[in-house]
């Protein structure tokens, strides 16, 4: 298998459909040393390690599941200790495998080693908490496999909690700029919002190195997740601009490959930057005149020939779903339709809209005749209203069961195909 260097190379200098080579997205638990003294282990995220005379400094800890194979490929790279732990930022998937760390400093009689984060990391541990149900119930909805036989437990139903047992708290916190030095090696950080809150990212100048982190995940922007709590779509355009300033020669993501050479970096780093501007500058325009956010979901789009680059498909976000944060952190949650400031209860709605169409059923078969015409849209509000009319109603589940999962189908996004899956799964469990 090509190195993961050379696969970067080719999918941005040939623009390689992503079906032609290795995925980009790996989860193999493999290290590749991919400069002197820098290894990348692809994981779920992927951690970054720097071997230094004071020994290693990683950037990120993958999931807790993770781990073990993460420290096992790093230790037949290098058996110095781990001294620094830099959390890019505080999703579980960067974090989570900290207490694997600490536990291998102490089962070898090695100093603890240092954790750093971002000032803000703290108060999003205390949040996952206080949410810990709903983010286990989302996350089950997100990423659970899409077919409705594959169980039966609903949607709703979480069962397990979300997050390590302990959260790992960073011990060296900062605001907005912090250089460390270790072993003789130098990494800035900065903060900069973009996916989230307490993101951070790292130049290493004697590599020209970029430490990424989230800011670059080898798919479109995850700056809209409608799940999540609210991203930050212009400041994340910004950081990839004061990355792109620095003429960094190797780019080290948490996600995706890394990146060699000056050029290559500054074409993938100005096209994500230059999405998010104009998603948010066109939203703005339309918002400023007075447009509903209805008309700005139908109207702003991206140039389809930067979504067809191997590293902006919509596979995981989707400019539609940035949209509505653009929305959302400019102007509310108001979305301009006064009927839906204060609404009726969405079953009383239905009931009312079944009652003017002769009954749950004929919501059900028109929601069914506009699914076989690829109506999917209208296709959707139509089933859901049908079985929210008559909750009981076998057959109305069914269609909706099988409007969803057509409309599963034709979603490029993790997060669509992830919803429409659970709602599925849901109308599965009531029409049997």
């Amino acid at each position: 298998m090509p190195g993961i260097l050379d696969l970067s190379a080719r999918y941005i200098d040939e623009g390689a459909p992503l079906d032609t080579l290795p995925w980009v997205n790996r989860t193999t638990g493999e290290l590749s040393e991919v400069a002197d003294g820098i290894a990348v282990v692809e994981a779920f995220s992927h951690v970054v390690s720097f071997a230094t005379d004071d020994g290693l400094v990683l950037f990120d800890t993958s999931l807790d599941a993770f781990a073990p194979k993460v420290i096992s490929s790093l230790r037949g790279w290098s058996k110095a200790p781990v001294h620094t732990m830099a959390y890019t930022h505080g999703h579980i998937d960067h974090i989570g495998g900290a207490q694997a760390f600490l536990d291998e400093a102490r089962d070898t009689g090695t100093m603890r080693p240092r954790v750093v984060g971002h000032a803000h990391v703290p108060a999003r541990f205390d949040r996952y908490e206080l949410t810990n149900g709903y983010n286990a119930i989302i996350n089950e909805r997100q990423f659970r496999a899409s077919t409705p036989r594959q169980g039966k437990v609903a949607s709703g139903m979480a069962a397990t909690r979300f997050g390590p047992q302990h959260w790992v708290r960073p011990d060296t916190i900062f605001d907005e700029r912090m250089s460390l030095s270790v072993g003789g090696e130098r990494f800035d950080l900065r903060h900069d919002k973009g996916e989230t809150d307490d993101h951070l990212w790292a130049w290493v100048p004697r590599h020209k190195a970029i430490v990424a982190g989230d800011f670059v995940i080898w798919v479109f922007p995850n700056a809209g997740n409608p799940q999540k709590v609210q991203r930050y779509p212009l400041e994340w355009a910004r950081a990839l601009r004061s990355m792109m300033a620095l003429e960094p020669e190797l780019l080290l993501p948490a996600h995706g490959l890394p990146v060699a050479g000056a050029k290559r970096i500054a074409t993938l780093l100005g096209d994500m930057a230059f999405a998010l501007e104009h998603l948010t500058a066109e939203t703005l325009k339309m918002m400023n005149a007075g447009a509903r956010l209805d008309d700005i979901l139908h109207t702003v789009r991206v140039p389809q020939s930067l979504l067809d680059k191997p590293y902006m498909r919509p596979s995981y976000d989707e400019p539609e779903f940035v949209v509505r944060n653009v929305w959302r952190l400019y102007g509310g949650w108001d979305d301009g339709n006064p009927a839906r400031l204060k609404p009726a209860p969405d079953a009383a709605l239905a009931q009312e809209i079944a009652s003017l169409a002769g009954g749950a059923a004929k919501l059900a078969q028109r929601a069914q005749d506009l699914s076989a015409a690829n109506e999917m849209r209208l296709a959707c509000h139509l089933a859901e209203m049908a079985v929210q009319a008559e909750p009981g109603n076998k057959t109305a589940h069914a269609i909706r069961r099988d409007v969803y999962m057509a409309r599963r189908e034709q979603e490029l996004s993790l997060m669509a195909k992830g919803i429409y899956g659970a709602a599925a799964r849901d109308s599965e469990a009531a029409a049997d």
